[in-house]
């Protein structure tokens, strides 16, 4: 089936801004809301643009996921390491100030630059956890799309009954099977920075990405099905049910397919209409879920720009500017997560088309 690309770069552009919001510190019913989902969008998104053709030239997709996800992490977790040190020189960051759970960073020494420049290149860990923690990411997303290739290669046909429609069913039931493994055991996979978990529902919600798209047709989009699907992602939300985190709850084995799956039909269909209504939302949307990439890498640091203001409303110590990610005094009470969430998406869009039109216009004088 032909893909829409359009629509799904709008559904990647509300995720992404869900992103941006869920790392505000903002009510905790919002926040609880959005991380049920926007995470597995993203992997859902990966699996629909999953392309048969790769069965028979598997070297091709790895190579394009590599160019596509392990060149980036690099190229952006080497300019965050090699800024550090000047962000505490200037006051960006601190060792006063840190996360929720009171923890700080700190300046590097040479040799934690260095070893940390070696967990970069050889297995996608040592980021800057306070100015790249989102760089997960990259990681899961390449470690699954591989890992979901491989299974494909394996499973398909060896059985009558293995073929294009069975088996992303079998690699999506698979993946819960190992996560329930994984987490009932208390095992972690040490070859994977952070264990493994999340490359486990990376495969899962790449699975359901493939399922998607050669079902497409037939999967009903409803404005009462919409609604639907808000309100139970409400009630899990209310009920405290988890997303893609790290310390994993056994309910979460069976909840996490759920809201990730209906999140995503709740996006999707909410695109789908957003898609048919030409206009300046649609055109600022596709650009935005075409750029989703700057949103990851520069969210975090743009948020610094709110974080001085908000020092300054309050009248805070300027050394809660290394706040992780956000200033936390009265974030859950006030209203400046909602500015975090617009600066935050709007601020790296606004730098690389700047930078876009200044290598234009200086190709074009070049030229001439």
């Amino acid at each position: 089936m032909k893909r829409d690309n359009t629509t799904m770069s709008i559904c990647k552009a509300i995720a992404i801004i869900l992103m941006c919001a869920g790392h505000t510190e903002g009510p905790t019913l919002i926040m609880t809301f959005i991380y049920l989902f926007h995470m597995p969008v993203f992997f859902i998104a990966a699996g629909y643009f999953f392309d048969k053709k790769y069965l028979g030239d598997p070297w091709t997709f790895c190579v394009k996921r590599f160019k596509g996800l392990y060149v980036p992490f690099v190229k952006w977790s080497l300019f965050f390491l090699i800024l550090h040190n000047l962000f505490f020189k200037i006051g960006l960051m601190n060792e006063q100030f840190g996360n929720w759970d009171g923890g700080v960073t700190h300046p590097y020494t040479w040799f934690q630059f260095w070893q940390r420049l070696v967990h970069i290149v050889f297995s996608m860990g040592g980021y800057d956890e306070f100015l790249a923690g989102a760089f997960w990411f990259f990681r899961a997303l390449l470690v699954s799309s591989i890992v979901f290739l491989v299974l494909y290669l394996l499973l398909y046909n060896r059985r009558k009954w293995l073929n294009h429609d069975t088996v992303p069913v079998v690699i999506a039931v698979l993946a819960v099977g190992f996560a329930w493994f994984k987490v009932a055991n208390h095992l972690n996979i040490a070859t994977i920075i952070q264990g493994g978990i999340r490359e486990c529902w990376g495969v899962l919600f790449f699975a359901l990405g493939v399922l998607y798209r050669r079902h497409e047709r037939r999967i009903c989009e409803h404005w009462a099905l919409t609604l639907v699907y808000f309100g139970l992602l409400m009630g899990g939300a209310a009920l405290g049910f988890q997303g893609m985190a790290l310390k994993v709850q056994m309910r979460t084995i069976a909840t996490l397919p759920l809201t990730g799956a209906i999140g995503f039909l709740m996006l999707h269909h909410l695109s789908s209409w957003l898609n048919r209504h030409d206009g300046i939302v649609k055109r600022f949307l596709v650009y935005c879920g075409n750029n989703t990439l700057y949103i990851f890498v520069f969210h975090i640091i743009s948020f610094k720009l709110v974080s001085a203001l908000k020092i300054w409303y309050y009248g805070l110590d300027w050394g809660q500017i290394g706040c992780h990610m956000v200033i936390h005094e009265n974030s859950a009470t006030d209203f400046f997560w909602i500015l975090y969430t617009i600066v935050g998406t709007a601020l790296p869009l606004l730098g690389i088309t700047l930078y876009r039109r200044l290598t234009t216009h200086q190709e074009l004088k070049v030229r001439s």
